[in-house]
């Protein structure tokens, strides 16, 4: 741009004139910045389970404000989330303890609330680091009466999640389920919570809750994975608890009106929703919604989208005959637009193998990858087999 004075009869006019260069980088800018204020009013659709249409919302504040409702939503089906405040003292008790070459593990319980105690493995690696500090990871097992000691390799090949980031060098702690491992004898009928999957959500929160309050542990990088009942409650815990910054969840889950759980369990349980409905799960599928799907509030895709844009990983192999994989990919496509609305359309990661209601090695190992990526994390050195 150059300024000129003119003479215009008895005034002296000063006007500003581009050059071809000038005039052109002029018009650039106004495109880039018209593109920016266009982007900035991109708005992002999702559908709503709750009143079966797409909801349009204009800006992050409209977001947050349908995250809140959302979260209302799950507690709608799962009963409400105990209040936080005034929490006891942890109490922590070692029962026992097993040293290995890579690793401490130590056998625990702690106190969730007044008389309530949860059972864990809490795995310390004897890696150091420069902060003295490790990113941590909570690992929830699959159904089964062993409970966590699935996750420490114990049980079935490929559910040993536990021992293994243990062995690359992460914390990590591994719960029980209410009814499972030394919580077998969880009594439902005279429990605080409206399902048990409530009470296994608030155990994990308080699970991270006893990371958080570790020295060694980073409270900036910790996580959540899970197979099966572990892969779905990884989810529940990462929708309520934003502490957690990557949630994996492995053969844990496919939209609710996908879910087929064969013609024996159908007679067994009442329906397709049916054994969602036990005393374990959400109860509320039948007392309240009498395993209407339609009247159910939420659904998967919506619990992905509250993850956002933290990092999510699933493993969802096409032949799961718990989780129809044609549920997956309608849920994943319904959530991508909130990710890439928030600019993290990377944090969404899938994979498909041709598997069974299995946990394979190398989806394992890229689970393990992501988690390093969104630890900012680099593992000890050891691979799977």
């Amino acid at each position: 741009m150059i300024l000129r004075l003119y003479t215009i009869g008895q005034k002296i006019v000063l006007r500003a004139e581009f050059c071809r260069s000038t005039s052109i980088l002029f018009v650039l800018l106004l495109l880039v910045a018209g593109k920016v204020q266009a982007q900035q009013k991109v708005p992002v659709s999702i559908y709503s389970s709750e009143i079966h249409d797409t909801v349009q919302l204009n800006s992050l504040a409209e977001w947050e404000q349908y995250r809140w409702r959302l979260k209302r939503n799950m507690e709608a089906v799962m009963g409400p989330l105990p209040t936080r405040s005034d929490l006891p003292e942890l109490d922590v008790e070692v029962v026992d303890t097993l040293h290995t070459s890579r690793y401490m593990r130590l056998n625990i319980t702690f106190q969730a609330a007044p008389n309530e105690r949860v059972p864990a493995y809490l795995y310390i690696p004897y890696r150091s680091s420069v902060t003295g500090k490790l990113p941590a990871m909570l690992a929830l097992h699959p159904t089964g009466a062993d409970g966590k000691k699935i996750v420490d390799g114990q049980g079935r090949k490929n559910r040993g999640y536990a021992k293994e980031l243990a062995e690359r060098g992460y914390i990590v702690i591994a719960p029980d389920y209410p009814s499972f491992g030394d919580l077998s004898d969880y009594d439902f009928e005279n429990d605080r919570y409206q399902s048990g999957t409530m009470a296994a959500i608030f155990y994990h929160m308080r699970s991270v809750d006893l990371l958080t309050e570790r020295r060694d542990v980073d409270a900036d990088r910790i996580g959540v994975i899970g197979h099966s009942l572990g892969g779905h409650n990884a989810m529940f815990l990462g929708a309520f608890d934003e502490r957690l910054q990557v949630v994996v969840s492995s053969c844990g889950w496919t939209q609710f009106e996908y879910y087929d759980i064969g013609e024996v369990a159908h007679e067994r349980y009442g329906g397709r929703l049916g054994p969602f409905a036990q005393d374990r799960y959400m109860p509320l599928f039948r007392e309240k919604y009498e395993l209407d799907g339609d009247r159910v509030p939420v659904n998967y895709h919506e619990m992905i989208a509250l993850l956002a844009p933290r990092g999510f990983f699933s493993n969802s192999p096409l032949n799961d005959s718990n989780f129809d994989v044609k549920g997956v990919i309608k849920g994943v496509s319904m959530a991508q637009d909130v990710f890439r609305f928030l600019k993290a359309e990377d944090m969404l990661q899938v994979r498909y193998p041709e598997a069974e209601h299995d946990f394979p090695t190398q989806i394992r190992r890229e689970a393990y990858h992501f988690i390093d990526r969104m630890m900012n994390f680099v593992p000890a050195d050891h691979e799977l087999e």
